[in-house]
């Protein structure tokens, strides 16, 4: 047992609580535990001077007899971890990391090789790929089996031992006095066999490095942010382990006329001044072609019109979107002289015809708001 100040190991005052206490031994126990530090004979004596101190702190007994007494006051209680009033160690152990590592005192479970991790892929797609659906082909890096050892990294003919330090299990158990602790086994890195004779292509880790080209089947409706998972095709396990998933992430490029918001579709249309003025039909584009939209007369700049079930039927089913257009009225531009006459004479006309604001009446309460504004400000 550590001769040290069992208060100055944790780092916490004499006067320091119980929550504090195990708030302070689990932060620096997670520090310095085993699985973290494999290689540091350093970090194992911390974790060890640090689950005496607690295992004394934390009972209300041998703390009181720790404080009175010191170490001597304490010795011999418990500490082979047969009983005693804390349980040994792995009562602390539970206790303190069962919610950090899933109720298994931080072990990564042994004698198994690890499935193979999951890959992303991230495809771009045009908007009429995304909403007609497509089959697209991507070619992903990817540590695949090896074709040579089929998987199990020794050379061809020989097969894997099992590991005579933990006896295949891949874990070993280290014990001084009432401290037990659980951790991967340092000669086979937890697989539980070792292999004498490595392949040659893949030097013993039964997976080697390739691009593979899959097809994948774009469904009709998807749109950024949504994920199509192919079962099996990340990267393989190890030593024959289930291979991870591929998650391909749709990412849907912007486009030239349309703008998506769920299932509806959005544009922009220009008019003319006239065809605004006198309306008229106009061509509005749809992903299935053109349409005739009708716009009333003294259609004004961000009036919108909609057109039924031009838009997107979702991926996960419902109805189909609209299209959604918004006019903008545009002024002319590059005017001759004869057209800018016209234009001058149908401005007088009009201020003849009623006054100024006649034919105006946006810019007649727009004119309206700003005089009360500047009278207010008088007042």
């Amino acid at each position: 047992m550590s001769k040290r100040d069992c208060y100055e190991v944790l780092g916490v005052e004499r006067g320091a609580d119980k929550k504090d206490i195990k708030k302070k031994y689990r932060s620096l126990a997670n520090k310095y535990h085993p699985d973290k530090n494999p290689d540091n004979p350093e970090a194992l004596e911390k974790f060890k001077e640090l689950a005496e101190a607690y295992e004394i702190l934390s009972s209300d007994e041998k703390r009181e007899a720790y404080d009175r007494f010191g170490h001597e006051g304490v010795s011999g209680q418990g500490g082979g971890g047969h009983g005693g009033g804390a349980g040994g160690f792995g009562d602390i152990f539970g206790d303190v990391f069962g919610d950090i590592f899933g109720g298994q005192g931080g072990s990564s479970g042994g004698g198994r090789a690890r499935r193979g991790s999951d890959l992303r892929y991230t495809l771009e797609l045009s908007l009429e790929q995304a909403v007609w659906g497509c089959d697209e082909k991507i070619r992903i890096p990817t540590l695949i089996n090896c074709k040579k050892c089929e998987g199990s990294g020794a050379k061809a003919g020989t097969k894997p031992i099992t590991c005579q330090t933990c006896q295949g299990a891949g874990q070993v158990r280290m014990s001084q006095g009432f401290f037990s602790v659980q951790q991967t086994c340092p000669q086979c890195h937890g697989n539980g066999q070792v292999i004498a004779d490595p392949c040659n292509s893949c030097h013993g880790q039964g997976r080697t490095q390739e691009y593979k080209t899959l097809s994948v089947k774009i469904p009709a409706g998807v749109d950024t942010g949504d994920r199509i998972r192919l079962s099996g095709e990340g990267e393989a396990g190890g030593y024959g382990a289930p291979a991870g998933d591929l998650f391909v992430q749709v990412s849907v490029k912007a486009h030239a006329i349309f703008e998506r918001d769920g299932a509806n579709l959005h544009c922009d249309v220009p008019i003319s001044f006239t065809a605004a003025a006198l309306g008229g039909e106009i061509d509005v584009p749809t992903l299935d072609g053109r349409v005739r939209l009708k716009v009333t007369s003294e259609c004004q700049t961000g009036k919108l019109f909609r057109l039924r079930s031009k838009g997107v039927k979702p991926v996960r089913g419902g109805a189909v979107g609209d299209l959604i257009c918004r006019v903008i009225v545009e002024t002319p531009v590059k005017l001759t002289d004869h057209q800018k006459d016209l234009l001058k004479e149908l401005e007088e006309s009009m201020h003849s015809d009623g006054g100024d604001y006649a034919h105006s009446p946006k810019q007649k309460s727009w004119f309206d708001g700003v005089k009360s504004f500047f009278d207010d400000i008088k007042k």
